[in-house]
């Protein structure tokens, strides 16, 4: 399983429906299989994520969060890992809004 403790990631791409931008932060906190995370930045003025670390490093994960119109926002995600060659954690996610127009998007985030 992939240690994910004190970890802090930023996106490097996302669909156009996504929230997240190259100012949002994550930081992770893992305890055995238990992720969470709190993050900032960008169009987000604050959101949460708690999530489960699966033995091949995947998280399921739900997020809530509430952006710069002072909407609450909220979905669910799936991220799968990917180790690069200067060791660090690159995250492809596939996520859907639960709220809102409930669309889908992908992103990806990489470890800072």
């Amino acid at each position: 399983m992939i240690d994910y403790n004190n970890k802090t990631f930023k996106p490097i791409s996302s669909s156009v429906n996504s929230e997240t931008t190259s100012e949002t932060v994550f930081l992770y906190k893992q305890h055995q299989n238990i992720l969470t995370s709190s993050y900032s930045g960008g169009n987000i003025i604050q959101g949460h994520l708690i999530g489960l670390v699966e033995d091949d490093g995947t998280i399921n994960m739900r997020y809530h969060q509430i952006n710069k119109n002072g909407e609450l926002m909220t979905g669910i995600c799936v991220s799968k890992p990917e180790i690069t060659s200067n060791g660090k954690i690159k995250l492809h996610e596939s996520w859907e809004w639960t709220s809102g127009d409930k669309s889908k998007g992908n992103s990806i985030l990489e470890e800072i």
